[in-house]
């Protein structure tokens, strides 16, 4: 179907893109000519664009004034309509409010949703009921705050276990006067919504007052009240020195987006919320922060003048001004955290991240890892086994090589293979992964172990002397590439060769972390293969009197195998630390025997 861009008016407001009759996106724009437009170009667009435009057989718009009432009116369409091209988002599930029964002669407290406006009697909403639930736990561990509901209240005939476990004052067999249980409601609504300061400054003032009146007894119970409120702040293991804030980040990785909440409200932390978006539902990060912050505020009666996030926003003032037009609140949005609140803005970026490694399965990482390995190495077809080879031995003594094979769904062990090294190529590098891809070829005329990609622990030497063995056998189209350890072998500085030179690597992405982990994992392999092997606890050095584990491996470090220490003079041998000519002397005639 041929749609009229003509018509679509260059005016701020929003868009709906139809596919029969049925609402599949809904956006706003600035100008709404230029952003519908820019759909239907011919430019290369993304998946998501493509789909849209390729379904989309009608256009509406509507215009707003400005692009505020056009954010507003965006948010509220698609909370209301659920196109399924726009970003996952919306939270259909009710929140979780911490709810007192103030109708009743002795009221609960208990754990409610809803999304409807709340009163008096309801505190929050929580990010989560988990939150909801600790907090509950919190008024009754000091206030006895009952939590049953009417019906079990009005059948009690004794004290159930919460006042047992000193959580209830057990109103339902009059434990409790009526006028002394309404304040302790009073002070558990109190302690809701002000800090723990204020409630402890206030518990001393009626500490005070009761003793100045004689009621010892009622300043002993406001005294165990205080104790209790006092351990439970030493057993909270989060606090923070904010007062009233929301935390937003947003991080994008391997084809998702992972966003995380944390509220703070009255110098605690009321909890945290985790939202996973695929990368097809979101246009900009910019994009997911408007609607993340309006969505989440949008039946929020409860809205801090403070919000921090992770990225910087353009559109800082248009998120500001729709949150003013619609809560009449002046909020200041801000990036940069200050000391006191650092600790709580890097553990929000580090839940955004963790949401999506929670997410991703053992495929999903290495499939992601091996594309864009591919890519960086120029690759024109896909790898989908790659084996790393490592050559490790002791002072030239009891060489071992490892390879380990890596597919797309991670290690594959039962690939994993060990070359016991020649003696004559035992220290020699070189020499040893010669002997050890002779080997290894054989088998590769199995197209189901013959790797795309081989990988060597080494430099441009041990590169380009594999690449020559490669290219002379049968097998010449595997591609080879080498990863150097970097400078005092600090990790992150590792060099990757290829046939075409130094090949660059973003240190984060996840082609360089898969070469790392592959390199590591041939090494461990090796190392641990030959420890099992036992050769290298005793030597005829252990023989000689004097010698211990320091000396033999100083003896090891320098002559590299016994061979050299038997044919070295007692000169030689005495320029170690700690070897004396009699030492020398025992060493040279038990060596020699």
């Amino acid at each position: 179907m041929e749609l009229n861009l003509k018509k679509v008016p260059e005016t701020p407001g929003i868009y709906k893109f139809f596919n029969n009759s049925e609402i599949i996106y809904i956006g706003k724009a600035k100008n709404l000519k230029k952003r519908v437009s820019s759909y239907f170009g011919s430019a290369q667009k993304d998946r998501k664009t493509s789909q849209i435009k390729k379904l989309t057989d009608q256009i509406e718009t509507f215009t707003t004034k400005n692009e505020v009432e056009a954010l507003l009116l965006e948010q509220m369409l698609i909370r209301e309509n659920k196109p399924k091209f726009n970003i996952l988002l919306r939270d259909d599930k009710t929140y979780p409010y911490i709810y007192f029964s103030l109708d009743h002669d002795f009221p609960s407290v208990s754990l409610k949703r809803t999304k409807q406006a709340v009163d008096e009697r309801y505190f929050g909403p929580f990010v989560s009921s988990y939150a909801v639930k600790s907090s509950i736990k919190e008024i009754q561990k000091i206030f006895k705050i009952r939590n049953c509901s009417d019906n079990t209240f009005a059948s009690r005939t004794r004290p159930c276990i919460e006042h047992q476990m000193k959580r209830c004052s057990a109103p339902c067999v009059k434990n409790i006067t009526k006028n002394n249980y309404s304040e302790d409601i009073t002070s558990a609504i109190s302690y809701l919504s002000s800090s723990d300061s204020q409630t402890v400054d206030r518990l001393k003032k009626e500490i005070k007052a009761s003793a100045s009146k004689l009621a010892f007894e009622k300043a002993a119970e406001i005294r165990d009240r205080l104790n209790r409120l006092t351990l439970l702040r030493e057993e909270q293991s989060v606090t923070t020195l904010a007062k009233d804030l929301d935390i937003f980040s947003a991080y994008e990785d391997n084809g998702y987006l992972g966003v995380c909440i944390i509220v703070v409200r009255r110098g605690k932390i009321r909890g945290t919320k985790t939202n996973l978006i695929k990368k097809g539902y979101f246009n900009s990060i910019e994009s997911v922060y408007q609607g993340a912050i309006l969505n989440f505020y949008n039946n929020n009666i409860d809205i801090p003048n403070k919000v921090l996030c992770i990225n910087k926003l353009e559109s800082k003032e248009l998120i500001e001004a729709a949150i003013k037009k619609k809560h009449n609140i002046n909020i200041k949005i801000s990036f940069t955290p200050s000391k006191d609140i650092r600790p709580l803005f890097s553990l929000c970026k580090i839940n955004s991240q963790q949401v999506i490694s929670n997410h991703l399965s053992k495929e999903d990482k290495y499939t992601f890892a091996f594309k864009e390995l591919a890519k960086n190495l120029g690759l024109s077809n896909d790898i989908n086994r790659i084996e790393t080879f490592d050559v490790s031995h002791f002072s030239g003594d009891s060489a071992i090589a490892s390879c380990v094979v890596f597919s797309k769904t991670g290690p594959y062990k039962k690939g994993y293979r060990l070359f016991n090294i020649p003696k004559e190529f035992s220290g020699n590098d070189i020499g040893s992964l010669e002997n050890v891809l002779n080997r290894r070829l054989k088998y590769f005329d199995d197209k189901d172990i013959k790797p795309d990609l081989i990988v060597i622990d080494g430099g441009k030497t041990q590169l380009k002397f594999t690449r020559s063995i490669i290219k002379t056998s049968i097998h010449n189209d595997i591609k080879v590439i080498s990863i150097a350890k970097g400078g005092n072998r600090v990790r992150a500085t590792e060099t990757i060769f290829s046939a075409n030179g130094l090949v660059e690597f973003d240190k984060y992405s996840k082609s360089y972390l898969l070469l790392q982990e592959m390199r590591d994992e041939a090494h461990r392999f090796a190392i641990s293969a030959q420890r099992k092997k036992n050769t290298i606890k005793k030597s005829q050095l252990d023989l000689v009197p004097g010698i211990g584990r320091i000396l033999k491996r100083r003896l090891l470090n320098k002559f590299k195998n016994i061979k050299s220490i038997t044919e070295a003079s007692i000169e030689d041998l005495m320029t170690l630390n700690g070897i004396n000519e009699k030492i020398a002397r025992e060493i040279k005639t038990i060596l020699n025997k």
